[in-house]
């Protein structure tokens, strides 16, 4: 899959209280949670964001609870894919669950700036800095794990899985 968005930095240990802060956490409703992504960083911050945007993040993106809301904020705010030095493992695992794609690229992150138009390659691992010319090479999104984005999270996924002829059999 390639994405190509406006790169929006944030910076380091960004928690799912910065990501939806929980007097949000009332409606699971990605579309709803998307209109107060990053409130707790930066209030309106939003606002800033147009869809197929990037959040271009540092280490340890998403530490904090385990709450399944933070990814699908971020997906309601129409940004389909993370690119960090690192991220919590839980969120790690969330943000595919719920459908949002992930990238790690460790201290390379430091190459993207804040406003830098990226075309991020996620079966290929090669993000494009558009703005610079620049590309950062990282670990592609493993084809099990793509199966999951493309069904639009695990529980499709496996819902689809269910429903295929050969799971009756």
């Amino acid at each position: 899959m390639i994405y190509t968005g406006k790169a929006h930095k944030v910076g380091e240990h960004i928690d799912t209280d910065a990501i939806i802060p929980a007097p949000f956490l009332v409606s699971t409703d990605p579309l709803e949670l998307g209109k107060n992504c990053m409130a707790g960083l930066t209030p309106g911050w939003v606002k800033r964001v147009k869809a197929g945007d990037i959040i271009v993040a540092g280490e340890n993106f998403g530490c904090g609870s385990s709450r399944e809301h933070a990814p699908l904020a971020i997906l309601g705010a129409g940004i389909p894919v993370v690119v960090a030095a690192s991220f919590a493992r839980i969120f790690y695992r969330n943000g595919f669950n719920m459908g949002l794609t992930l990238l790690e690229v460790g201290d390379q992150v430091a190459r993207i700036k804040d406003g830098d138009e990226l075309s991020v390659d996620t079966g290929r691992g090669v993000i494009k800095n558009l703005t610079s010319g620049e590309e950062i090479v990282c670990q592609p999104v493993p084809h099990s794990m793509q199966a999951i984005l493309d069904a639009g999270g695990l529980v499709n996924y496996v819902k689809a899985r269910l429903a295929a002829p050969e799971a009756r059999a």
